[in-house]
């Protein structure tokens, strides 16, 4: 059997106005979303990711059960999204742990990720990094062009690769967490983890304090750092730990099969005399060479997407600025930034196009050249005598407790 205890808190930080985070977290379930999109509705989108995983893994609290649900969590935001224009953009992260039951209902906790919310394991003070940021510069990291200093101050380690309600199909990250009694677990957004060092994080999270001190300290601790983001944490400790056996560690395309091909029951006409099996052969052998060619050409003709121009708003392109022989750009969706709400040096940049490596990029970049050009803008204040009380609202931390 496996138990914790358990401690939450979220906070909006010094910058942002609303907070996009949604947390969830219970005797069986933690989850951390943190919503993107800005006006576009990036609280919609954490907050119904979150409501889905909850319902779902009540009625199947299974490995496959919570890949399901968040499933029908992506399905749900991009539907939302397509019926709602103010929603355009929207999506939102996701990092939960569940307690799984297995086919002789035995409980593990299992982890699973979509984009670069992180979870951390504690042990003895020591800290480990469990999930794997799904954004460019973690990517470069993984493939060798970026060392980890690197990526740490690159300006793309904000950049998305895997988001819910960006794209049709999303694949998750689902791995067992191996776990011993005392043991502690993290999940945070990034306006933690981009705050604090991992030194910071482990002496923290691991202090031998109750668990809601611990978490309070930690957005204390990354409001203090700057709080440029919305701030959120859910610290778990394992009373007792069955670990899954055996362990498991995979990524799960939510994309669907392809039909298996049926058989044929028609028999072959008798064949010609000339049309002879080598005949037949070696035309096989050329359609697939030429099918082969085709599809190598299309592949590398829209392997990419970028940011253009389109009558003066940021537009997203699917393909090579150029086209590739007969296979041109498409127009993928026009975004809702204006090319005359950027600042002057990224207006020549989209003159000159942006290329990114997939459609959640693109629209995460084209979110980010809006709110770059926000932060530029001169703020025009207006002062009114009023009588001298006064009055500071700080957001407050709310914290929840867990049993024991």
């Amino acid at each position: 059997m496996t138990r914790w205890r358990y401690a939450a808190a979220t906070d909006t930080g010094l910058v942002r106005d609303l907070n996009e985070d949604a947390i969830f977290v219970n005797d069986y379930l933690a989850v951390v979303a943190d919503g993107m999109g800005g006006h576009a509705a990036g609280e919609v989108a954490s907050a119904m990711a979150v409501d889905l995983l909850v319902s779902e893994f009540v009625h199947r609290p299974t490995v496959e059960g919570l890949q399901r649900a968040i499933e029908s969590a992506n399905e749900v935001i991009i539907a939302d999204a397509r019926d709602t224009p103010e929603h355009f953009g929207m999506g939102t992260t996701i990092i939960a742990v569940g307690l799984t039951e297995d086919a002789h209902g035995v409980t593990s906790p299992t982890l699973f990720n979509v984009g670069d919310s992180r979870a951390y394991q504690l042990r003895d003070g020591a800290l480990r990094q469990l999930s794997e940021d799904h954004s460019v510069a973690e990517e470069w990291v993984r493939m060798g062009r970026l060392t980890p200093e690197e990526a740490a101050v690159h300006p793309r380690r904000h950049q998305l690769t895997r988001t819910l309600g960006v794209e049709e199909t999303v694949e998750v990250d689902v791995m067992s967490v191996i776990a011993s009694p005392g043991d502690r677990v993290l999940l945070c957004s990034d306006g933690l983890s981009n705050e604090l060092s991992p030194e910071t994080i482990a002496q923290l999270a691991s202090a031998p304090v109750p668990l809601e001190e611990a978490v309070t300290a930690l957005v204390d601790a990354a409001r203090s750092a700057g709080g440029r983001d919305n701030i959120s944490a859910v610290l778990l400790e394992f009373e007792d730990v069955t670990n899954a056996n055996p362990p498991i560690k995979r990524t799960v395309s939510t994309s669907r099969p392809p039909a298996a091909p049926t058989a044929n029951p028609a028999r072959h006409a008798r064949r010609g005399r000339r049309f002879t099996w080598r005949v037949v052969a070696a035309m096989t052998v050329i359609l697939i060479v030429i099918g082969a060619a085709i599809y190598v050409v299309h592949w590398y003709a829209y392997s990419t997407y970028y940011l253009a121009e389109d009558t003066g708003v940021i537009a997203v392109y699917q393909g090579q600025p150029n086209g590739v022989l007969w296979f041109h750009p498409r127009k993928v969706t026009d975004t809702p930034f204006h090319v005359s709400q950027l600042r002057p040096l990224d207006r020549q940049a989209l003159l000159a196009t942006i290329a990114e490596p997939t459609l959640a990029s693109a629209l995460h970049y084209a979110s980010y050249l809006h709110d770059a050009w926000q932060l530029t803008r001169p703020v025009t204040t207006t002062t009114t005598s009023v009588p001298s009380s006064s009055t500071t609202v700080r957001s407050p931390t709310t914290t929840l407790k867990g049993a024991g």
